[in-house]
């Protein structure tokens, strides 16, 4: 990995040949880093990602909307594939996060799906001292490394865009050996730990810079599966469904009238 000097809108930065070459957001084509990137790909990076100019999520991306349930869980500890409340039935990834719709009891869960990616994203509230970002990206490596006992190579990013930390941690099915932590068992950790309920044991973690503590407003989690999940229409948003509806009254129509038209 590298670091693209001259655009920071960019993903998936590798050296070839001593040059840095990075994909833009939004259009996924390469730059050449020692160079400036052309307007019109800077353009369409900065409408992709959100307009406080966070990072954009991945598409397959999203967050546990359901929260704390009773899950059912295999001898190892693991969460079984099926999860059910009552006669609701819905499947989970290894994180225990519903990525199905909720079914009857007959629901089928062939497998039970890794996450590969976690993003981790905290906004901090005001501060009088402005935040060092090495400072910040080497307390949160040392932190998940020896306190989650996390192997380093699973933390493939933390990014700081004042007031927003995002943490990403990467780890697929090929990468994670039997001694390995899960991501998912850090995830959840470092999470109560942030919002102020530590499971440790009397350890809280205390994250200060230069004798402030740093205060958290709001945490995020966001979960992408090796497969993506299986919503339905009911999770799409209300425009998109609107779309589609126009869009099936419109070919429903032309139906119509070639009929008429025939007849």
């Amino acid at each position: 990995a590298c670091i693209c000097e001259k655009n920071k809108r960019v993903t998936n930065c590798r050296l070839e040949n001593g040059v840095c070459w990075c994909d833009s957001v939004g259009s996924g084509v390469s730059v050449d880093c020692s160079k400036l990137t052309s307007k019109c790909l800077l353009m369409k990076a900065e409408m992709k990602g959100s307009k406080s100019g966070r990072r954009e999520k991945p598409k397959d991306a999203f967050e546990d909307t359901d929260g704390l349930y009773d899950p059912e869980c295999e001898n190892t500890g693991v969460f079984k594939a099926k999860q059910c409340n009552g006669t609701t039935c819905w499947c989970v990834n290894t994180a225990g996060v519903r990525r199905t719709d909720k079914h009857d009891a007959d629901l089928k869960c062939d497998q039970l799906v890794r996450t590969m990616w976690i993003i981790i994203e905290m906004k901090h509230a005001e501060r009088n001292a402005p935040l060092d970002t090495e400072s910040l990206k080497r307390f949160f490596k040392e932190t998940i490394t020896s306190r989650y006992m996390l192997d380093g190579r699973y933390i493939s990013s933390i990014l700081y865009e004042k007031p927003y930390i995002t943490i990403d941690l990467k780890q697929n099915s090929s990468e994670k050996s039997s001694g390995d932590v899960d991501i998912a068992d850090v995830a959840y950790y470092f999470e109560k730990d942030v919002k102020g309920d530590s499971i440790f044991h009397d350890n809280i973690l205390n994250v200060s810079f230069g004798n402030e503590r740093l205060n958290f407003e709001k945490t995020s989690v966001y979960y992408v599966d090796e497969i993506p999940p299986e919503f339905s229409m009911k999770s799409l948003t209300p425009g998109l469904i609107a779309v589609i509806v126009v869009v099936i009254v419109a070919i429903v129509a032309g139906i119509v009238v070639l009929v008429s038209s025939n007849k």
